[in-house]
């Protein structure tokens, strides 16, 4: 038997692998998908959202890209892995994420099949919008030159495509590389950690996905979960999972407490926060 036989669970509920039927759309994360659509309705060529890690930037991305109509958009989601890239790679893989195939190695004709597809993309009534996440990894100004003159492909005074960039807030130090980019910023949003009702309200929600049907934390450990996650969804997560996977061990229908406070020992955390944990 597993913990989620246990606590009749249907499939985990706190795993941090991103799924979107598990998206908790909190206020800001509600607000920050008007904010970021709205810039790419209007085209507004350059929207940025920062959040220190673990705050769900990830998982709000791939939700935007989900709700990107395919009649309305050409929309693509590009995932920086490392920071050791070039311009040219960077423009290649644009390119190759709206529909271009055969790339040449010249950039010169790089950049000109790239302007005949937003053309095609704008006469066909779409809009491009290419999602860049871990954004932050983009750390030399010759790659911010880059963006600034993608955003000048424009025709009929329109721009013709849009990036919504996703990022740690050290994204803001690699915008400002290059001034003239960093004041075409026509919308930014930062995330901020959860409030204390909104942690419990986002534990209850993940749970009620995995059918859950009964309250498997006390409110005194809702309390110690904020306390020591700060109320940061990819730590909440690491929290509760763990939680359920000691409580089973132990054959505790309820998590309490008590339970948490040695799991987050056992995770290192205590150090991050000296907040009392109340004991059941």
């Amino acid at each position: 038997m597993s913990y989620l036989e246990f606590y009749k669970l249907k499939e985990q509920p706190f795993t941090n692998t991103v799924d979107t039927k598990f998206y908790y759309n909190s206020a800001q994360h509600s607000e920050a998908l008007l904010r970021l659509k709205y810039a790419i309705n209007t085209m507004k060529g350059l929207a940025v959202l920062v959040g220190g890690i673990g705050t769900g930037k990830t998982t709000l991305a791939r939700r935007m890209l989900d709700e990107l109509s395919e009649k309305e958009f050409e929309s693509a989601l590009l995932v920086i892995i490392h920071a050791n890239i070039t311009p040219e790679w960077l423009l290649k893989k644009i390119i190759t994420q709206l529909g271009v195939e055969e790339l040449p190695d010249d950039k010169t004709e790089l950049l000109s099949k790239l302007c005949k597809r937003l053309i095609e993309i704008h006469e066909e009534g779409k809009k491009a919008v290419v999602l860049i996440d871990e954004a932050q990894m983009l750390q030399t100004k010759e790659l911010m030159e880059e963006f600034r003159g993608l955003l000048n492909i424009e025709t009929d005074g329109n721009k013709l495509i849009t990036f919504v960039l996703f990022g740690m807030p050290e994204l803001d130090s690699c915008l400002s590389l290059d001034e003239p980019l960093k004041q075409r910023i026509a919308m930014r949003f930062k995330l901020q950690s959860f409030e204390e009702s909104t942690t419990e309200e986002y534990i209850k929600f993940r749970l009620k996905i995995a059918g859950c049907s009964s309250e498997l934390f006390t409110k005194d450990a809702l309390e110690a979960i904020h306390n020591y996650s700060h109320g940061i969804p990819r730590l909440i997560n690491t929290i509760c999972d763990n939680s359920l996977l000691e409580g089973f061990l132990r054959k505790k229908l309820r998590i309490d407490a008590s339970i948490i406070k040695e799991v987050v020992n056992d995770l290192g955390l205590t150090n991050n926060n000296k907040a009392a944990v109340k004991q059941n």
